[in-house]
């Protein structure tokens, strides 16, 4: 009786799997090039900032002045974390660790995205399981390929700081931790993609839930050094937070990592019981029928590219006000850190670029404003390609409407949409930062002018995303890369202390350092002018290819 009750039990989670080794292969194959990109430069980052740090702190008596600099101040506990020992090791966890973890999440969260809800959209799915595959086999590969996506990191992570002579519990505790937070926003990207119906609108939710989970663990950190041993509640309700809280070369708490195994497994568990309970390209948030007259607006193709992104710039615009709120909030703290350090010091004016302490911080989380910005402006422009893939562009192009004014109109909502990204965050930074020094009327309008300063360099990315979607469309997941590359080369770059010629591959090595620099218009005048060269290019490749 008992074998006869598990066998259909086996036989249909058998049958629900069906397939699934060939779409693992599949799926790797397609990510052949991203993912090993992805960890190489995280792995790279971790080398660098090794080396790095035994160059500039080379005595026990400077690597505990940072430390304790680091911990006393909380503008820089929000960026990096709590800094826990002083070991080389543990000051290397404390200054790319939140970041390698950050992007771990991010590379999971796009990888299960693209072959789970994209998969959908685009129709590619239906056609797949019209063969010998399984409802659940491609969530189960989109897993398995972000769980081999972070075993790779786990092992490379761990062997670098091994090589660099680092504790092997240590740096095992620092990669499995890494490891982890990638697989909790895998499990997170895998709910989303089984409560919509629609592949921006997913991804968007697993971003979002990434960006809030840095910003809890940024105020929790800037809320309570670590001098007195605990972490900030806030810090416990991420999982960015998690694994901090791992400490790695200070103390290896391996009972940190529970909470990051049970939410990763929690949420696996969850999507696959709502991908049982749902059709092919379904969702269970469905979208709401639209009224039975369309409004004037949708009469044109700009009135359409701003009602299909309106909810993202919206997302978007909500979302850097309340970064730029906490962190305006907390910058005026830069001005008590302890100065004796020269190193320190050092560090401090390549983040910013000025001999004043809370100009430099100020312009470094402006200047992480506009790198932010950049994933909305190339997610607004690849609208473009998902709309051309998922066949709702020929229907519009059978008719009156040219090519140009369809893929205009997304231009128009990426471009000025940037700018109402920018100028959210900049206005809520501003105003923060102006209520903490009791200056509102004097610090607003200097940040807000800092931070739209910013907006050429997004624009030429914007122009590099339209070229390759417009010329070289296959290679459209390369975006992402190119927007991964930026981001570390403007965050990490100037502390590691590249070349000054690798840094001036991102176009915001090109902006002045404000609020405080000195202002020329020869910058903005090159980068303006490749904004306007690039999108051209891109939309003459696009008038005259194939589309599809």
């Amino acid at each position: 009786m008992t074998a006869t009750a598990i066998t259909p039990a086996r036989t249909a989670s058998a049958r629900h799997l069906a397939g699934t080794p060939a779409l693992v292969r599949l799926a790797l194959r397609r990510d052949r090039v991203l993912i090993p990109v992805w960890v190489v430069a995280l792995v790279g980052t971790l080398f660098s900032t090794e080396r790095s740090l035994e160059k500039l702190y080379d005595t026990a008596a400077e690597r505990a002045d940072v430390a304790h600099d680091m911990n006393a101040n909380g503008s820089f506990r929000a960026l990096y974390g709590a800094v826990y020992a002083d070991s080389y090791g543990a000051l290397t966890v404390w200054r790319v660790g939140a970041t390698v973890a950050l992007l771990a999440g991010l590379m999971s969260l796009l990888v299960v995205i693209r072959h789970t809800r994209d998969e959908e959209e685009t129709g590619r799915q239906e056609a797949l399981s019209a063969a010998m595959v399984g409802r659940r086999a491609p969530l189960t590969a989109a897993l398995v390929g972000a769980a081999l996506a972070n075993l790779a990191l786990l092992l490379m992570c761990t062997a670098v700081l091994r090589g660099a002579g680092q504790s092997t519990a240590g740096s095992l505790a620092f990669g499995t931790a890494v490891a982890l937070t990638g697989m909790v926003f895998a499990g997170i990207a895998a709910v989303s993609a089984q409560l919509t119906e629609n592949t921006r609108l997913a991804r968007g939710i697993a971003v979002a839930v990434l960006g809030v989970a840095f910003v809890l663990r940024a105020a929790g950190d800037a809320a309570r050094p670590a001098a007195d041993g605990g972490s900030h509640p806030l810090v416990w309700v991420t999982p960015l937070g998690w694994a901090e809280n791992v400490r790695p070369f200070a103390g290896d708490r391996w009972w940190a990592l529970l909470p990051s195994a049970a939410l990763a497994t929690g949420c696996a568990v969850l999507a696959y019981a709502l991908a049982g309970r749902r059709d092919i390209g379904a969702g269970f948030i469905r979208p709401r029928p639209g009224p039975a007259h369309a409004p004037a607006s949708l009469a044109g193709a700009y009135g359409l590219a701003w009602r299909l992104q309106r909810g993202t710039v919206a997302a978007w615009a909500i979302g850097l006000a309340f970064g730029g709120a906490v962190f305006g909030g907390i910058a005026d703290g830069a001005k008590d850190i302890v100065g004796d350090n020269d190193g320190t010091r050092d560090l401090v004016r390549r983040m910013g670029g000025h001999v004043d302490l809370t100009d430099a911080f100020l312009s470094t989380l402006i200047g992480l404003l506009g790198l932010i910005c950049v994933v909305f402006a190339a997610g607004a422009i690849l609208r473009l390609r998902d709309e051309e893939t998922a066949a709702r562009a020929e229907p519009l192009l059978a008719n009156a409407v040219g090519r140009l004014r369809w893929a205009g109109g997304h231009l128009v909502v990426a471009y000025l949409g940037t700018a109402a990204v920018l100028a959210a965050g900049g206005l809520a930074m501003g105003l923060s930062y102006g209520i903490t020094v009791g200056d509102v009327s004097g610090q607003l309008p200097r940040v807000l002018l800092a931070t739209l300063a910013q907006t050429p360099a997004v624009w030429v990315m914007t122009g590099l995303a339209v070229l390759i979607v417009g010329a070289l469309p296959r290679l459209t997941p390369a975006v992402w890369g190119l927007v991964g590359l930026v981001i570390a080369l403007g965050w990490l770059g100037p502390a590691l202390k590249l070349p000054q010629s690798l840094l001036d591959v991102s176009p915001f090595a090109h902006l002045p350092k404000l609020p405080g620099a000195d202002v020329t218009a020869t910058p903005y005048a090159y980068l303006l002018t490749l904004a306007a060269i690039l999108p051209i290019a891109g939309l003459t490749a696009l008038r005259h290819r194939d589309l599809g």
